[in-house]
C-alpha cells in the first residue's frame, strides 16, 4: 500500500524525478550547457539598479567573436543617399551661385595662365614674341612684377645708397645768397617705412629706381648719355621738389616756391662684414656730386604756391 502510493506520487523517468502534472522535460532543458552554447544568453537587469552581469564561459567567446552588426537589435548602417553624394562641394549650391562660382574660378585660371606666360617671355631670350610685344610684356610686368638677378648674383649687392638734395633759394631781404643743408630723402622713405606692415610702392621703389635710372644714364664725369640722360635728370628734379615743397621753408611756408636750384648727390655705403668673415672693407662713405639744376615751372608740382601764381597770370 505504501510503496503503490509513493509510485503514484513521483514518477520516475530517463530525465529523472519530476513531479505529478508537470510537462515532459526537452533535451534543451535536460542540457544547460548545450543551450548556452546555442543561443546567447541577455543579462537580465537586476531590479534593485545594479548593472547586470556579463555572460560567463561560452556565451561570453561566442559574444565577443560576434562581430556588433550581427548582433540582434544592432543598428545597420545604410549606404549614402543620391541627394548627399550630389550635394558635395560646388554642386551643393544653388544655380546662381554654381554660375559665379565658375566664372571666378575662370577668371584666375584666366590671369594666371597669362601672368605665367608673361613672366616667361620678360625673361626669356630675345625671340619673335618679344620683339613684336615687348613693350606690352613691359607694361604687364613693371613695376610690381620687376625680374632681376641683384638678390641672387654671384656678388649680391654690398652697398646702401642714399640720396640728399640741398636747395638754392630765392635771395632773402639783405639780397644774400642763401642755401639748404643736406636733406636726405632716402632717410625720409626708411622712416615712412619702418613699422609700417603695408608700406606704398614710392615709398619702396620710387626714389631708389630714379637714382638707378640716373646713374645708368651718365657717364663718370656726370654728363647726360643721350636723350634718356636728359630725361632722368628732369623725372629727379620733378621728384626733388615733391619732396622739397612738403618741408618748411625759413619763411615759415613750403620751401618749394623758394627754390631756384637744386643739386643732387648720392652717398655709398658699404655693408660692414659679418663679424666670423675675414673680409675687409672700407667703412667710410664715397659720394658723388652732381652739377647745379635750374629748376624751371615744369619742375615744380602743380599744388604749390609759384604754380599756382603762375596759372593766375
Amino acid at each position: 500500500m505504501d510503496a503503490y502510493v509513493e509510485k503514484d506520487a513521483v514518477e520516475v523517468s530517463e530525465e529523472g524525478l519530476r513531479p505529478p502534472g508537470e510537462p515532459p522535460v526537452t533535451a534543451a532543458e535536460s542540457s544547460p550547457v548545450t543551450a548556452a552554447e546555442d543561443s546567447p544568453v541577455a543579462p537580465v537587469a537586476d531590479p534593485s539598479g545594479a548593472p547586470a552581469a556579463a555572460p560567463s564561459g561560452a556565451a561570453a567567446e561566442d559574444q565577443a567573436s560576434t562581430p556588433a552588426e550581427d548582433l540582434p537589435g544592432a543598428p545597420s548602417e545604410a549606404p549614402p543617399s543620391a541627394d548627399k553624394v550630389a550635394g558635395v562641394g560646388i554642386m551643393g549650391l544653388s544655380l546662381p551661385y554654381q554660375v559665379v562660382v565658375a566664372v571666378a574660378l575662370a577668371v584666375v585660371a584666366v590671369f594666371t595662365c597669362v601672368h605665367l606666360a608673361m613672366v616667361f617671355l620678360h625673361v626669356a631670350p630675345s625671340n619673335t614674341l618679344t620683339k613684336r610685344h615687348g613693350e606690352a610684356v613691359s607694361d604687364w610686368i613693371y613695376p610690381e612684377f620687376e625680374q632681376n638677378w641683384k638678390l641672387f648674383a654671384p656678388n649680391p649687392l654690398q652697398t646702401n645708397l642714399s640720396v640728399e638734395v640741398r636747395a638754392e633759394l630765392t635771395p632773402g631781404a639783405d639780397g644774400g645768397r642763401r642755401t639748404t643743408a643736406w636733406i636726405d630723402l632716402t632717410a625720409q622713405d626708411i622712416e615712412a617705412i619702418r613699422h609700417n606692415p603695408m608700406p606704398s610702392h614710392s615709398q619702396q621703389n620710387q626714389l631708389r629706381r630714379a637714382v638707378d635710372f640716373l646713374l645708368n644714364t651718365h657717364t663718370d664725369d656726370n654728363r647726360p648719355n643721350g636723350m634718356r640722360g636728359t630725361l632722368s635728370e628732369q623725372y629727379m628734379r620733378r621728384l626733388a621738389m615733391l619732396r622739397l615743397d612738403a618741408l618748411e621753408g625759413p619763411a615759415g611756408g613750403s620751401l618749394g616756391p623758394e627754390v631756384r636750384r637744386i643739386q643732387l648727390r648720392t652717398v655709398s655705403r658699404l655693408v660692414p662684414a659679418a663679424r666670423w668673415s675675414t673680409e675687409k672693407n672700407r667703412t667710410t662713405p664715397s659720394y658723388r656730386d652732381f652739377p647745379w639744376w635750374t629748376i624751371t615751372q615744369a619742375d615744380r608740382s602743380a599744388g604749390s604756391d609759384t604754380s599756382r601764381t603762375e596759372a593766375g597770370r
